[in-house]
């Protein structure tokens, strides 16, 4: 009867299970489209808001915080949801517009991030990497239709379009996937604990692979590639 309340629930308990500061910037929900053709999006959403309206907050938040790096979704969104592709569009904004006095007037001191990353969390290698072990291991893989895809692109000896945004940076954090898991979790009205994100147990995971992959797209300071520090090249 309250789905925004039970999902305001679920991040305060998702972002106690990171150890995390949250803060809601105050729009509506785009939801997923389906269909063909797709339907309309709801007026008023996040996605449909024009892009300064949507950055507003954020930028606000930036010069507050005062961040050295920003993380962001890719152009896709990871996949194309419209809040995750406008929350690309509202990063890349945030990262480009806080340090410019002349934007954004009245939102606080300017302030200049040193680095924008696009997160990878669903680098092909990694799938493979982990459908593979779980072969070996006898078990079975949730991401065999995923990889038969893969290749099935290169049947006639062609090798599949690389990635546009190719893997920079990796951050060991194995020692924490349960946290992960947890936070995950805590989402129960979206996430399914029996479904695709848990198929590989943490264990697994550390043992093939222990990271979390990103793409660094932007640097204000001198950077040596390939990283595993989000503040390489930060004193």
């Amino acid at each position: 009867r309250d789905l925004a309340g039970l999902r305001r629930l679920e991040m305060a308990e998702a972002a106690a299970a990171l150890g995390v500061e949250h803060r809601w910037l105050g729009f509506v929900d785009s939801g997923l489209p389906e269909g063909d053709p797709l339907p309309p999006l709801p007026p008023g959403c996040f996605a449909l808001q024009p892009l300064e309206r949507a950055a507003a907050p954020l930028v606000k938040l930036v010069r507050e915080y005062r961040p050295h790096v920003i993380l962001s979704y890719d152009e896709n969104g990871g996949y194309p949801h419209p809040d995750h592709i406008m929350a690309h569009r509202v990063a890349v904004e945030a990262y480009e517009a806080a340090g410019d006095p002349s934007r954004y007037a009245g939102l606080g001191e300017p302030w200049n991030p040193l680095k924008l990353y696009y997160d990878r969390a669903f680098n092909p290698e990694r799938f493979r990497a982990l459908h593979f072990a779980l072969e070996e291991a006898g078990l079975q893989s949730p991401y065999a239709e995923r990889i038969a895809a893969w290749l099935e692109a290169d049947a006639e000896g062609h090798q599949p379009a690389r990635p546009t945004h190719p893997t920079t940076t990796q951050i060991d954090c194995g020692d924490f996937f349960e946290h992960r898991e947890r936070a995950l979790l805590a989402h129960r009205t979206q996430v399914d604990p029996a479904g695709f994100f848990f198929a590989v147990s943490s264990e697994l995971q550390r043992k093939v692979w222990p990271w979390e992959d990103y793409s660094l797209i932007s640097s204000r300071v001198p950077q040596e590639l390939p990283e595993t520090d989000f503040f390489a090249g930060i004193e």
